[in-house]
């Protein structure tokens, strides 16, 4: 009976984020995506039902809501995607953010008002022949395309422009500079349905009652997941509530990480005068003891667009390395609480018996906490402070991932640039797949690789290149990544004696 009380409280939930997520995105059904995102949870509580608490899970009854669920939710959210210009890519994949996607507050599409012949003439003066020689204006639903040769550095070139255009028509539009697929840079024009109602949108966008009710559900499910994996019951923690407060060592420790990832990406972002929400955490009761984790993280939604590339790296990298500086003392402290055990390699993730081995550096971690005690064919059992450790490492690694709009998808765009930025995410999913055929542990990046869209939301100023110190930051968190994912190899792990 609890697990049928959990989803009475998850669903609704459950349900607000994915109307929030899907608004003004797709036309598919809220209650339909909302019921394919619920369906893990009803068949794995169906199945604890019939078969009792003491019944584990078969494997194919475990993973297969996991993988068919998300493709098919995926699948009814693109078909009933909402069409946009195909010229919109080009100007900022401008109407992936839905703020730029508003032009007139009464109308249904978006459509820059006309500009006349003097308006015309006055953006023409905008752009100094050599600092861009403008060859062609081109007027599309969505945008004012201004195209022609850049004849100074993108930098110069954008500020000189952007000034002359606010002077021009004050804050009426957002100036974009980017590079189409033929590598030549161009300006584009795009409503700023901000220009006046701004200051009042800017409380709405906080939502500190939902934000705090959500991490109290949070560290609430938390907590109870971390009670489970310190070995209770919830038949005992039903009969004795008291019993919960052991699981506050996880919940912790786990929602410190998150917060400090989100919350640093939402100080950078207002550093740099980009409107977001607060970072709204999403609990998550699981529905067996075993398998507890309590949340699947936290969001943080942009509400305005990043002037440039140097902001996108900003926000994006700084809350994974803080992220990663509080994840690996816990994560040392964690494994030295924790025990050493036989190998069960039957198990890709079990907290009773991990084989640390699957990560390069939670191996190189786990003979530092444990040192001689971890041995080869030798597991972790792992204490509740380790486990947030390690949900915290694969949170981070999900972050770092070079994909679409996740923190290393922002960070390769902003080092390589939009068009690139494409390829590597291309190329990484492919890899993913290719090694997942080899070992199984790839499958779970794979399926998190391949559901997530490739493109990114470009900058306004999406031309001027970063400095060598950011380069070098970027191709760091790269390095990070593949610490984290890559196992260790075999040469490395005969010397370790692991």
């Amino acid at each position: 009976m609890k697990f049928w009380l959990i989803l009475v409280v998850l669903s609704p939930i459950t349900y607000l984020l994915v109307n929030r997520s899907l608004k003004n995105k797709t036309t598919a059904p809220v209650w339909l995506c909302w019921l394919i995102i619920m369906l893990p949870s009803c068949i794995w509580t169906i199945w604890t039902y019939i078969f009792g608490e003491q019944q584990p899970l078969p494997l194919p009854v475990l993973l297969f809501p996991l993988i068919i669920c998300p493709l098919l939710y995926g699948w009814l959210v693109q078909r009933g995607r909402i069409d946009k210009p195909k010229d919109a890519k080009d100007a900022v994949e401008t109407s992936k953010n839905k703020n730029i996607a508003m032009a007139q507050p009464t109308a249904k599409t978006t459509t820059p008002r006309p500009i006349d012949s003097t308006e015309e003439t006055a953006l023409r003066n905008c752009f100094p022949w050599n600092v861009y020689y403008l060859q062609n204006i081109d007027y599309r639903p969505q945008a004012i395309f201004c195209r022609g040769k850049l004849k100074t550095i993108p930098e110069k070139a954008y500020h000189e422009i952007k000034n002359n255009v606010e002077k021009a028509f004050g804050d009426r539009f957002f100036l974009i500079f980017q590079e189409s697929f033929k590598g030549k840079p161009f300006f584009a024009l795009v409503p700023n349905p901000q220009a006046k109602a701004e200051e009042g949108e800017v409380k709405s966008d906080q939502r500190m009652g939902l934000a705090l009710v959500l991490f109290v559900i949070t560290l609430v499910t938390a907590t109870v997941a971390g009670a489970t994996i310190n070995g209770t019951s919830s038949e005992k923690l039903l009969s004795d509530p008291s019993l919960v407060l052991p699981g506050l060592v996880y919940s912790l420790p786990l929602l410190s990480i998150i917060a400090v990832q989100k919350f640093s990406n939402y100080f950078v972002a207002a550093y740099y005068k980009v409107r977001t929400t607060l970072p709204y955490f999403i609990p998550f009761p699981f529905l067996l003891d075993s398998f507890s984790l309590g949340t699947l993280g936290a969001i943080l939604q942009r509400k305005s667009p990043i002037p440039h590339r140097k902001a996108l790296f900003d926000i994006a990298i700084v809350g994974s390395l803080l992220g990663l500086l509080v994840v690996i003392p816990t994560l040392i402290w964690g494994l030295s609480l924790s025990s050493v055990v036989p190998l069960d390699e039957s198990s890709i993730f079990n907290i009773q018996a991990q084989d640390p081995r699957l990560s390069f550096l939670l191996s190189l971690l786990a003979k530092l906490a444990l040192g001689s005690s971890l041995t080869a064919k030798m597991a972790i059992e792992l204490h509740p402070l380790a486990v947030a450790g390690c949900v915290g490492l694969f949170i981070t690694a999900v972050n770092l991932m070079p994909i679409g709009q996740l923190d290393g998808g922002h960070i390769v765009h902003a080092v390589f640039g939009q068009k690139m930025a494409i390829a590597i995410g291309q190329i990484t999913r492919i890899l993913a797949l290719l090694l997942a055929l080899i070992h199984p542990y790839f499958w779970i990046w794979t399926i998190v690789m391949w559901l997530i869209p490739l493109i990114d939301q470009p900058a306004l100023n999406d031309v001027t290149e970063l400095d060598n110190k950011r380069d070098f930051l970027g191709l760091l968190a790269i390095a990070l990544l593949i610490v984290i994912v890559l196992p260790l190899p075999n040469a490395i792990a005969s010397w370790l004696n692991i």
